[in-house]
C-alpha cells in the first residue's frame, strides 16, 4: 500500500485507497450480506487500508452498524473510521447531540476519528450555522467523541471557497473525477482546499461505476490511443493519485474482487506517473464521454426510496445507456423488464427527490425525457 500526506493540521498518513461502505453487497431482499461485508473490510485493513468510511443513512442505516462490527476483533486500531452527520435531519443543537451519541452506539466505539458535516449544500450550511454549529464541534471534540472536523460537499466552487474559509477544518470530501474535473468543487475547489492546508478525500472517483465498466466505443478508443495500457478503472484512479493535493481517495466497492483489484492499484500508485501522452488520453475521453451522456447521475441512491417506487438511478442508467447506443434492444427491454412502479412513467412528480439529489437534477423532467426515449426506440 502507498501512503500520502493528510493536510498540515493532521500527522497521520492515510493509504492512497479508502474504504467507502455505501455500496456493500447485499442479499436477494437487498440487506447486506454481513459476512461478505465484513470479509471486505478486513481484507482491505490486512492489505493496508487505513480509513473507512461510512454515514448515517448508507443501507438505511446498517452501514454504520456492519462497519462497527467489522472493526471488532483489533480492526478498530488500524483505522482512521470515518462518519457524517445527517444534515437533513438537523433542526437544533439537540438533533446534533442526538444523532451523534447514536452513530456512536451504532458503530460500538467511544470516539469517532474523522467526523464529516454531510453533502453541505447552501440549504445545509445556512442550518448549520443557524445552529452554531461551530460552537457544537468544539464542544464534542473537547469531549473527546471526535477528533478531526470535516465535511462532504454537493454545491457549486463560490460556496464550496466560503466554506472552506469559514472554520478551520482538518479535511473535506469533494465529488471528483476525470469526467468531473469542473463540476461541483472540482479542480479548482481542489486546489483551493489543499493551499488551505485541508487533507481532500475524493468520493465517487468511478462516478458510481461509470467509468469503471462498459465504457462506450468512443471513450475507450481515446484510452486506447494511448501509449500506456491501462483497465478503465486504473485510468480512473491513478488519474486521481497522480495529483499531489488527493489525499485519498475512496471507493464504494461491493464484492472482494474488487476490493483486490483497488488495492493491487494503489500499491502502484503515486504522483507524476502519468506522462502528457496519457493526460492528453483523459482529456479526450472526457470530452467523449460529456457529449453521450444524457444524465449526469452517479447512481449515488440519495434520492431513494422513491415514494411510489420509482427506480431513479436504474431508469438514468438505462437512459445513459441507449443514448450513448449500448445495444438499444437490450436496453429497452431492461427497461420495460421492471416493475411497472419502478419506470420513468410512473413518476408521479412529488419532488421528494429533487431536495435529496446532490448533483441538483432535474429528476422530475429528466424521468419525463428517459421515458420519451424509450417509447421513441420501441417506434
Amino acid at each position: 500500500m502507498q501512503y500520502r500526506d493528510f493536510g498540515q493540521s493532521i500527522d497521520w498518513d492515510p493509504s492512497a485507497l479508502g474504504f467507502g461502505a455505501m455500496r456493500l453487497p447485499t442479499d436477494e431482499d437487498g440487506a447486506v450480506d454481513d459476512d461478505r461485508a465484513i470479509e471486505m473490510i478486513r481484507t482491505a485493513i490486512e492489505e493496508g487500508v487505513n480509513y473507512v468510511d461510512t454515514a448515517w443513512p448508507y443501507h438505511d442505516g446498517e452501514s454504520e452498524r456492519l462497519v462497527g462490527r467489522a472493526l471488532e476483533d483489533g480492526y478498530r486500531e488500524d483505522v482512521h473510521l470515518a462518519t457524517k452527520m445527517p444534515s437533513w435531519e438537523i433542526e437544533s443543537q439537540d438533533d446534533l447531540d442526538e444523532y451523534l451519541d447514536a452513530q456512536l452506539e451504532r458503530l460500538g466505539v467511544d470516539s469517532i476519528d474523522c467526523y464529516l458535516l454531510h453533502a453541505l449544500g447552501q440549504d445545509f450550511w445556512d442550518t448549520y450555522q443557524s445552529v452554531d454549529v461551530f460552537e457544537w464541534l468544539e464542544e464534542v471534540r473537547d469531549a473527546g467523541k471526535i477528533e478531526q472536523i470535516g465535511f462532504s460537499f454537493h454545491d457549486d466552487l463560490d460556496l464550496f471557497r466560503e466554506i472552506v474559509d469559514a472554520y478551520d477544518w482538518d479535511f473535506c470530501q469533494i465529488q471528483y473525477n476525470y469526467l468531473d474535473e469542473a463540476f461541483q468543487a472540482g479542480r479548482e475547489g481542489l486546489k483551493y482546499a489543499a493551499d488551505q492546508g485541508l487533507g481532500v478525500i475524493v468520493m465517487e472517483p468511478l462516478r458510481g461505476g461509470r467509468l469503471a465498466t462498459d465504457l462506450p466505443d468512443p471513450v475507450a478508443e481515446a484510452f486506447d490511443t494511448a501509449d500506456t495500457d491501462r483497465s478503465p478503472v486504473e485510468w480512473a484512479l491513478q488519474w486521481l493519485w497522480d495529483q499531489p493535493e488527493v489525499s485519498l481517495v475512496l471507493s464504494g466497492m461491493s464484492t472482494i474482487d474488487q476490493v483486490r483489484e483497488n488495492v493491487e492499484l494503489a500499491s502502484r500508485s503515486g504522483v507524476g506517473q502519468f506522462s502528457a501522452d496519457d493526460r492528453t488520453a483523459v482529456k479526450a475521453a472526457r470530452d467523449r464521454f460529456q457529449k453521450l451522456m444524457a444524465v449526469d447521475c452517479t447512481g449515488c441512491d440519495y434520492c431513494m426510496p422513491c415514494p411510489t417506487g420509482v427506480q431513479i438511478p436504474r431508469n438514468f442508467d438505462l437512459y445513459n445507456r441507449l443514448e450513448i447506443g449500448d445495444d438499444p434492444e437490450t436496453v429497452v427491454s431492461a427497461y420495460d423488464d421492471m416493475d411497472a412502479e419502478g419506470r420513468a412513467d410512473a413518476c408521479v412528480a412529488c419532488g421528494d427527490c429533487l431536495e435529496a439529489c446532490p448533483q441538483q437534477l432535474e429528476i422530475i423532467s429528466l424521468l419525463e425525457d428517459a421515458h420519451a426515449s424509450f417509447e421513441a426506440a420501441r417506434a
